[in-house]
C-alpha cells in the first residue's frame, strides 16, 4: 500500500513533524511511505527520516531556488486562512503558487492514502483530493484551540473526507457533538512517540526538566513561579526548561525578577531532546491546554515522572494520576492556589525519591503504548476498515450476503484486494548511499558519558574505508595543528554495526580548549569529521572531578552544525561558581575552590580590567566550610574606576600570599557553554557625571566570571 503524507514543512522540529517522522518510519516498515512537504527550506530534514521514507517537496524555499521568486508566489492563496502558518511574518504563508503546487499533487499522485497534518492542508484535501485514494485528516491541535472562522472552515472541509483523527478521546468527542451530520468517521489514534536509544534516568538528578515551544499557552510563568517557591526550600534543586519562542524574554524578565537565577535556567532548543530529558528527575508540564502531550511521552520513555496540570485534554489521557506521574488541578478562579498546588507536588517529589522512581518505571511501562509499532497497526486497521466499506458501498460480483455489519466486515478482510491484507509484504531498504566524492561517508557517532567521566564512542562502520583508522582529536584556532590519535579497532573484528572505543577521562594528553573530531584513514591520511547522532551528558549533570592532581574535565557535545566536539579544561586550581546575586550595591558571589587546601585565611580576589590593569583592585574572600567562600564586589568600586576601554572585568581568586591566581567561572557539570544560559540581571548605578551606568555579571566564552559595565541595559538588547 502507498501512504503519503501531506505535511508543511517537514525541515523543522515541532511536534506535527516529529510524529509524522515517527509514524512514517512505522509504517514504512511494511508499506510504500512518502512524506509530502509543501516547503522545501533545507538540503535535509533536521530530524531523522527513515531511508526507506520517500521526500518530495512541492515548493523550494532555499536560498538558490527560484521558486521564492515565482510570478504566483506574490498572489494571494484562494484557500481559507490558517493563522498557525499564514500569521503575520510568516514567510511560509500560502499563496497562489501553494494553491497550484498542491493541487497537481492531489490531482495526480498514485498513493492509495493520502493523510494531511494540518487544517490548511485539510482544506487542500477536501478541495482537490480525489476518490481514487482514502482522504484522512488529522488535528494535532483542538477543536477549542482553534478561533472563528478556522473552525468553521475546517469543519466544512472533514465532510469531504474519508475519516478525521484526533489525537485525543476527548477532542474526538468534542468534534463529533460539533458535526453530528457530517458521516466522516471521526477517531482518536495517539501520537507515536519512539523509544528513545538513551540511558534513562536514574531520577538521582536534583533536576526537573520542561520541554516546548516558548508561548502564552505553555504557561512557563506559572511553572517559574513555582519553582521559586520551590528553590526557598530545596535550593540545590534546579529547573531547565528547553525550546524557543516568544515568550523567551517575558520569561527572562520573571527570573529576575523572582530572583532565581541561579535555578531557573532557560536552555534553548534541543534537538534530540530525548537526552535532556533523561538528566531530569521529574518533568514538568504547566500548560493551559495539551492537545496531546507528546513531551510528557517522551518523558515517561525516558523513565522520567510527569507533574502537569490537568489541563484539556491530553495529560489526564496519559498520566494516571499518583501511578505515573501527577495531575494538578487547574483553579481558574484563583490562579495563585494553582501555583501553589503545582509548587506542593513537585515538592512531594523531591522529597520521596522512592517514590519518584517507583513513577518512573510505571512511566516506562505506560510509553510503550505510545510506540509507533502500535500506532501505525491502529492507522493500518482504520485503512482497511475504510476500504472495506467502500468495497461493499458499490456493486460487486463477489459480494457476501446481506448481514451483521460485524459479519461483513470480517469478510471484507479476506475478500478485499491484497493492499489491506494486514502482513503486507515488506518492502526493500533501498540501497546504500553512494560514497561521497571523498571516497567513504560521513561517519556518525553516539557518545556516552559514564559517572566517570569516561566517554564512550559508538561510531557507524558503515561507509567507513578499509585499513587502519584513527579517532582524531584537532584542538581548534592554533596556527601548527594539535592533533590526538586514538586507534579504532579493526572493522575485521566488528560485532555489530558500530565500531566503539572508550577514552578515558585523564588518560589522553589534551591541552584546554575545543577538539573537535574526525575519523582518520591511516594510510591515505583523509580526514571525515564525525557528526553526532546522540550525546549523553547525564552522568555530568552533578559530576565535581577530583582535584587531586589539579582540576581537568571535559564535556563532550554536539556543535551548532552538527557535529561532534569535545569541551577540556585543565588548570592546576579552579574556583567553581556556586551562586551570583546581584542587588543595588554589588554583586555577590559564592565559589568552592579546587582543591579546597588551595584556599587560606585572608585571600583575596583580584578584580581587573580586560584591557589596562591600571583600574585593578581587590576585595575579601571570605571563606566558609570545604573551600567555600564569598566576596562582594561593590557596583560603585566598578563605576568610578571605568575608562571607555576597560568595560569588562575578569575575576581571580589570590588564594594565599605569593600563589598564582585561580580563574573564577563555571566549567564543571553538563553544559559546555555558559554564556546564554546562565544569564543574571544588570543593575543600574547611577555615579558621578557619567549618567546611568549598568553592571552586568555574564559568563565569558571560556565559561569565566567576568562583570560587564555598560552604557546601556543589556536586557534592553
Amino acid at each position: 500500500m502507498k501512504i503519503a503524507f501531506l505535511i508543511y514543512n517537514v525541515y523543522g522540529i515541532g511536534g506535527t513533524i516529529r510524529s509524522t517522522v515517527n509514524l512514517s518510519r512505522a509504517l514504512s516498515a511494511r508499506h510504500d511511505v512518502e512524506v509530502v512537504s509543501v516547503h522545501r527550506v533545507a538540503s535535509t530534514p533536521l530530524l531523522p527520516v527513515d531511508p526507506r521514507v520517500r521526500i518530495t517537496s512541492l515548493i523550494d524555499m532555499r536560498r538558490d531556488s527560484r521558486d521564492g521568486d515565482h510570478r504566483l508566489a506574490a498572489q494571494p492563496s484562494t484557500m481559507f486562512h490558517d493563522p498557525g502558518v499564514a500569521g503575520p511574518g510568516k514567510r511560509l504563508a500560502p499563496t497562489a503558487l501553494t494553491d497550484e503546487r498542491v493541487a497537481e499533487y492531489l490531482t495526480s499522485t498514485d498513493a492509495d492514502v493520502v493523510i494531511a497534518t494540518r487544517p490548511v492542508l485539510n482544506g487542500y484535501l477536501a478541495r482537490f483530493g480525489s476518490d481514487r485514494y482514502l482522504r484522512i485528516g488529522q488535528e494535532h491541535l483542538s477543536l477549542r484551540s482553534h478561533q472563528e472562522p478556522l473552525r468553521r472552515d475546517q469543519n466544512a472541509a472533514l465532510a469531504e473526507l474519508d475519516a478525521f483523527v484526533t489525537v485525543s478521546e476527548a477532542d474526538a468527542a468534542a468534534y463529533r457533538e460539533a458535526l453530528p451530520e457530517v458521516s466522516t468517521r471521526i477517531l482518536c489514534i495517539p501520537n507515536a512517540v519512539p523509544e528513545p536509544q538513551v540511558e534513562t534516568s536514574d531520577v538521582e538528578t536534583k533536576l526537573v526538566v520542561a520541554a516546548g515551544r516558548l508561548v502564552a499557552v505553555k504557561r512557563y510563568d506559572r511553572l517559574v513561579r513555582a519553582f521559586a517557591r520551590v528553590a526557598a526550600e530545596r535550593p540545590d534543586w534546579s529547573l531547565r526548561i528547553y525550546g524557543r519562542g516568544p515568550q523567551r524574554q517575558e520569561l527572562r524578565r520573571l527570573v529576575d525578577e523572582l530572583g532565581v537565577g541561579n535555578n531557573v535556567l532557560l536552555m534553548g532548543p534541543r534537538s534530540p531532546i530525548e537526552t535532556e530529558w533523561a538528566k531530569g528527575s521529574i518533568a514538568a508540564v504547566s500548560s493551559d491546554a495539551e492537545s496531546f502531550g507528546m513531551t510528557i511521552v517522551e518523558a515517561m520513555h525516558c523513565g522520567v515522572p510527569v507533574v502537569s496540570t490537568d489541563c484539556p485534554f491530553g495529560p489526564a489521557e496519559i498520566i494516571e494520576d499518583g501511578v505515573d506521574g501527577s495531575l494538578v488541578p487547574l483553579d481558574d478562579q484563583d490562579p495563585e492556589r494553582t501555583v501553589e498546588a503545582y509548587a506542593a507536588a513537585l515538592l512531594e517529589l523531591i522529597d520521596d525519591p522512592m517514590r519518584r522512581q517507583e513513577m518512573g518505571r510505571a512511566a516506562r511501562r505506560k510509553a510503550r503504548s505510545y510506540n509507533p509499532s502500535v500506532i501505525a497497526q491502529r492507522y493500518e486497521s482504520v485503512i482497511r476498515d475504510l476500504l472495506a466499506d467502500r468495497y461493499f458501498a458499490r456493486p460487486h460480483p463477489a459480494a457476501p450476503r446481506p448481514g451483521p455489519v460485524a459479519r461483513a466486515r470480517a469478510a471484507a478482510r479476506s475478500l478485499v484486494p491484497a493492499l489491506l491484507q494486514p502482513e503486507p509484504v515488506r518492502i526493500p531498504s533501498p540501497p546504500p548511499a553512494p560514497p561521497t566524492s571523498r571516497g567513504w561517508l560521513r561517519p556518525t557517532a553516539h557518545c556516552l558519558v559514564d559517572d566517570k567521566a569516561n566517554i564512550t564512542v559508538r561510531i557507524g562502520a558503515r561507509g567507513l574505508p578499509g585499513g587502519r583508522l584513527n579517532l582524531l582529536l584537532r584542538l581548534r584556532g592554533t596556527a601548527d595543528p594539535v592533533e590526538v590519535r586514538v586507534p579504532l579497532p579493526p572493522l575485521t573484528e566488528l560485532r555489530g554495526e558500530r565500531v566503539t572505543m572508550v577514552l578515558e577521562h585523564g588518560a589522553l594528553d589534551l591541552a584546554e580548549g575545543r577538539w573537535d573530531a574526525f575519523v582518520e584513514a591511516e594510510a591515505s591520511g583523509k580526514l571525515r569529521r564525525v557528526a553526532a547522532a546522540l550525546v549523553e551528558q547525564r552522568h555530568l549533570v552533578h559530576r565535581v572531578p577530583d582535584d587531586a592532581h589539579g582540576v581537568r574535565t571535559w564535556i563532550p557535545y554536539t556543535t551548532s552544525t552538527g557535529f561532534l566536539a569535545v569541551r577540556v579544561w585543565r588548570r592546576p586550581a579552579h574556583a567553581e561558581v556556586a551562586e551570583v546575586r546581584v542587588d543595588d550595591t554589588g554583586v555577590e558571589v559564592t565559589a568552592v575552590a579546587h582543591p579546597a587546601a588551595v584556599l587560606v585565611p585572608g585571600g583575596t580576589v583580584r578584580v581587573r580590567p580586560r584591557v589596562g590593569a591600571g583600574g585593578q583592585f581587590e576585595v575579601a574572600a571570605r571563606p566558609g566550610t570545604d573551600g567555600r567562600f564569598t566576596f562582594r564586589v561593590p557596583h560603585e568600586a566598578l563605576v568610578t574606576r571605568r575608562t571607555a576601554e576597560t568595560d569588562l572585568w575578569d575575576l581571580s581568586l589570590l588564594p594565599g600570599p605569593a600563589a598564582e591566581p585561580v580563574r573564577v567561572g563555571r566549567i564543571f557539570g553538563d553544559v559546555p557553554d555558559r554564556s546564554a544560559v546562565d544569564v543574571h540581571p544588570a543593575a543600574r548605578v547611577d555615579v558621578g557625571q557619567r549618567g546611568p551606568t549598568w553592571v552586568w555579571p555574564c559568563f565569558s566564552a571560556d565559561n569565566d566570571l567576568a562583570l560587564s559595565v555598560l552604557d546601556a541595559d543589556p536586557a534592553a538588547g
